[in-house]
């Protein structure tokens, strides 16, 4: 379902002039090859991001493999089975040290993981350990230290500007009135106007992207993001509140500090949070991501006391769409864990699993009355299973979505349509009732990542990797506006033949 591309010809091009300059002034310099860290070495600000970065993917408290769990500095301290992974003020003893040293099998990074940690890293954590391997003043050593990790970073400005590559569309949502399209971009949310294709304002975000958004009832913007391996979070916005500057000729509203217009934050997680579902009746939220966690919270005194009512662990790995049944009793929830599942909000058990994909599932809703689910996957199918009955959890049909992985399903408000989205690089209508394809919509150009129904229904937007984003009519399929969703961006030409 995700991907990464890499510059390979401008990374060559600086590492050989990077080379060719070591090469010249290395005999010259008097401290070639000193990798001793100048000045105090911190834990939390030197010794814990080498930790994270290389070693809590095995280490952390849910893994914890050979029983070590680096995620406190007193779980840290304890080890695993070996003991005493540092000896205070003796590096060349510490077992930790050998490990990253190590060149056999046990080194650590493992070796099938990629390089071993450079040398300028493994001398902060020697010199650490030689000042007495302390912990900073004012942390526990119970503290969380992703978490302390989290508190520290700060978020970058968004670009001002677009120039050199354009934002993934993993996210995108009509406003209640229909006109306007928010846009995720890179640390931002873009508000355009839909029938202009222009940008109306942007707001600064914390998270480096949005995976999904959705309005509230009250016209508030819930959106689920975060930095991938990093960080994630739901925070709820007021897109119409703040105070803005101007940036590139647009308003620009700061959804970090501003409490006008950042006004809550639900989660606070390890990895970035994939999908959002609000019920019908706007009184529960239901949030998915990459750490397996279906979370619940009840709205129903509105968002200054929302509470988290349950998180549920259904699925054995990413969970990737969440769904309410339109009477909000059951959640239904998929996975690359390859199934669908439903479950009872109010006995909090699981009802039912949809194993039919066999293949990650990366989008799951259910029917408008409630009886049936429908789920698209990697297998390119999307497919219908019961929710009600004996015959719960039975595919009752399937049908081809696209040449590729599927990634996203919605369902129009107003008419029984469901919309797709896929690699192929098309979005599909479909029939709720009959499961017959209505439509075809081409023209992208690259993976569709993203789509949005409008509320008054008339109106279907998709995102692209490419940062491509097009709207079309529902009823005839034709263009309503097509643009890229990245400020400033300008799409280069295609090559000349």
């Amino acid at each position: 379902m995700f991907r990464s591309r890499f510059c390979v010809c401008v990374l060559c091009a600086i590492t050989a002039a990077i080379v060719a300059l070591l090469l010249l002034l290395g005999p010259q310099s008097a401290h070639a090859g000193d990798t001793t860290p100048k000045g105090p070495v911190s834990f939390i600000g030197d010794v814990a991001p080498i930790l994270k970065e290389n070693c809590f993917s095995c280490h952390d408290a849910k893994k914890r493999k050979g029983k070590f769990d680096m995620s406190t500095f007193e779980s840290f301290r304890k080890g695993g089975e070996h003991n005493n992974p540092v000896v205070d003020g003796k590096p060349d003893d510490s077992f930790i040290i050998d490990s990253v040293k190590g060149e056999n099998a046990t080194r650590m990074p493992p070796k099938d993981s990629g390089a071993g940690l450079p040398k300028e890293k493994i001398a902060i954590l020697e010199q650490w350990i030689k000042d007495g391997a302390k912990l900073d003043g004012g942390l526990t050593v119970k503290s969380d230290v992703s978490r302390e990790l989290r508190l520290r970073w700060k978020p970058p400005a968004p670009p001002a500007i677009y120039d050199k590559f354009p934002a993934v569309i993993n996210a995108l949502a009509f406003t209640p009135d229909s006109k306007s399209l928010v846009v995720g971009g890179q640390h931002e949310l873009v508000v355009w106007n839909v029938a202009e294709a222009k940008v109306e304002k942007r707001i600064a975000t914390r998270a480096e992207r949005a995976h999904a958004m959705l309005f509230l009832p009250d016209g508030k913007l819930v959106v689920a993001g975060g930095r991938p391996g990093q960080e994630g979070d739901v925070r709820i916005f007021d897109i119409n509140a703040g105070t803005p500057k101007t940036v590139e000729g647009a308003p620009m509203l700061d959804g970090i500090n501003d409490k006008a217009v950042m006004l809550k934050q639900l989660l606070d997680a390890d990895d970035s949070v994939l999908c959002l579902a609000v019920s019908a009746d706007g009184k529960k939220l239901a949030s998915g991501g990459w750490d397996r966690i279906v979370n619940v919270w009840d709205l129903s005194k509105g968002i200054a006391e929302a509470k988290l009512e349950q998180s549920i662990e259904n699925h054995a790995d990413k969970v990737f769409g969440v769904s309410f049944t339109p009477d909000g009793k059951f959640l239904l929830s998929c996975g690359f864990d390859k199934t669908a599942k439903m479950w009872d909000l109010e006995k909090k058990e699981s009802v039912l699993t949809f194993p039919d994909h066999q293949a990650g599932v990366n989008g799951v809703v259910a029917k408008g009355d409630g009886k049936l689910g429908f789920s698209v996957g990697d297998d390119n199918q999307l497919r219908a299973f019961n929710l009600t009955g004996e015959a719960a959890g039975k595919q009752v049909r399937a049908a081809a979505a696209g040449g590729k992985g599927v990634f996203k399903i919605v369902q129009d408000p107003k008419q029984p349509i469901l919309v797709t989205c896929s690699a192929d690089q098309t979005v599909r209508l479909w029939n709720t009732e009959s499961g017959a394809a209505v439509k075809t919509l081409s023209g992208h150009t690259d993976w569709i990542y993203a789509i949005a129904v409008s509320p008054d229904g008339t109106m279907v937007a998709s995102g692209a990797w490419n940062g491509e984003v097009k709207v079309w009519k529902i009823p005839d399929g034709t263009i309503v506006k097509e643009f890229n969703g990245s400020p400033g961006y300008k799409t280069p030409e295609p090559p000349k033949k």
